[in-house]
């Protein structure tokens, strides 16, 4: 079974967008871009993330001869998944309908996203409709 990344803080998801955006990435690479015209401590404080961004498992680091390497082992969308799912099972007992309804109706759509919306149910609906009932019955939602 994979490790499960730790969740992480602001600072360290600072370092992971910007190794999404550039990866791979050295540390004065990443400081230069995170903290321009920052000095030796800027540098430290990147350095200090990144070991525990790796510590954490969502970083990993190529060792070779010159500077060390960084690139994210974490994707935008597991981590998206994760604190969605950690979300459900603290706020609404594992369920994600509370969460996704509050998402729709907080939010302004624009028609390009109720058309995604759209479409993705359309697409999970269809999946659903296709696959057999789990007990074998033949019936949907049969007990």
């Amino acid at each position: 079974m994979a490790r499960r990344g730790q969740d992480i803080t602001d600072a360290e998801l600072g370092i992971l967008r910007q190794l999404w955006e550039q990866s791979p990435a050295t540390i004065r690479q990443l400081t230069d871009v995170l903290y321009p015209g920052g000095g030796t401590s800027a540098y430290a404080t990147v350095q200090k993330l990144l070991e525990r961004l790796e510590s954490k498992g969502h970083v990993g680091r190529e060792r070779g001869s010159g500077a060390h390497v960084f690139r994210p082992l974490t994707d935008r969308e597991g981590l998206i998944d994760r604190r969605l799912t950690d979300m459900a099972e603290s706020l609404c007992e594992g369920s994600f309908a509370p969460l996704l309804s509050r998402l729709v109706e907080q939010s302004t759509l624009g028609d390009d996203e109720l058309g995604q919306l759209r479409a993705l149910i359309d697409r999970l609906d269809d999946v659903g409709r296709a696959e057999p009932p789990a007990d074998g019955s033949g019936k949907r939602g049969a007990s």
